[in-house]
């Protein structure tokens, strides 16, 4: 099995913490340089500088903030001038918790900005040299909530579900051309975006975290709440050659909590 990404070059988005950290860590594990994208340059920094690289690694990182697309795309646009991108993992921090309809009609806004929007803008930027390659990965990191909504992630849910049908439409267009689009679905990964909810809900059930942490895990069949380098090694996976048919999928990394097919 062919999961060797020796000379390929991956566009991590959010990639100082959580999933997109242990992501980066996976790919460069597998041979791929890295160009890491988030807001904070001295946490772009930290994380460049361990990532594992031998001498056919170059990391990087650009500044970006997905609030501003227009600046994405500017910076992106520069870098694009004397590098290629072979593989894109679209990864962004999900909406606030709460009920749909008491969102406010920005929160909507800001959130398809912020996902679909930016997501668009990367996609249209390393397709060109994919294209011109004959192969490429794009894998976004959604949420299980695109197979089943989550209760108390109205934004989120709405949101998750037009990134995953924009993916699997870009699935069809982009195979022709050797380029992959899939959709990797965390839930129950331990990261700062789950201990947010897990701290929300048990300000809302009047629980402690421990309570709550044991009501999710009660819910899950692996009898585990998982980790951000379980996601990171499905993601890892897709963006090999050995996924090379594996197309326009939904792929839920959730030890097995998500009823639905």
């Amino acid at each position: 099995m062919n999961i060797d990404l020796t000379g390929k070059r991956a566009l991590v988005c959010g990639s100082t913490q959580g999933i997109g950290r242990a992501t980066a860590m996976e790919l460069a594990l597998l041979g791929a340089s890295i160009t890491l994208v988030a807001r904070s340059e001295d946490k772009l920094q930290n994380v460049v500088s361990h990532l594992p690289a031998d001498d056919t690694e170059s990391h990087h990182y650009l500044v970006a903030d997905f609030t501003q697309p227009e600046r994405l795309k500017s910076e992106l646009d520069k870098y694009l001038l004397d590098h290629s991108i072979d593989i894109l993992i679209n990864n962004t921090g999900g909406p606030a918790a709460g009920q749909a309809i008491d969102a406010d009609i920005a929160e909507f806004r800001e959130a398809f900005s912020q996902h679909l929007i930016c997501n668009q803008i990367l996609v249209q930027a390393v397709v060109p040299g994919m294209k011109e390659a004959g192969w490429g990965r794009i894998i976004n990191v959604i949420s299980t909530s695109v197979k089943a909504p989550l209760k108390g992630l109205g934004v989120s849910n709405t949101i998750r579900a037009a990134v995953a049908n924009w993916a699997k439409t870009l699935s069809f267009e982009l195979a022709p051309f050797g380029i992959t689009v899939n959709n990797v679905l965390p839930s129950t990964a331990m990261t700062g975006r789950l201990q947010s909810l897990i701290k929300s809900r048990a300000d809302k059930e009047e629980k402690t975290l421990e309570q709550v942490e044991k009501d999710i895990i009660a819910e899950i069949p692996a009898g585990k709440i998982g980790t951000a380098e379980d996601v990171a090694a499905a993601i890892a996976f897709l963006a090999t050659p050995a996924a090379d048919y594996i197309n326009g999928i939904n792929l839920p990394v959730d030890g097995g909590k998500t009823a639905s097919l």
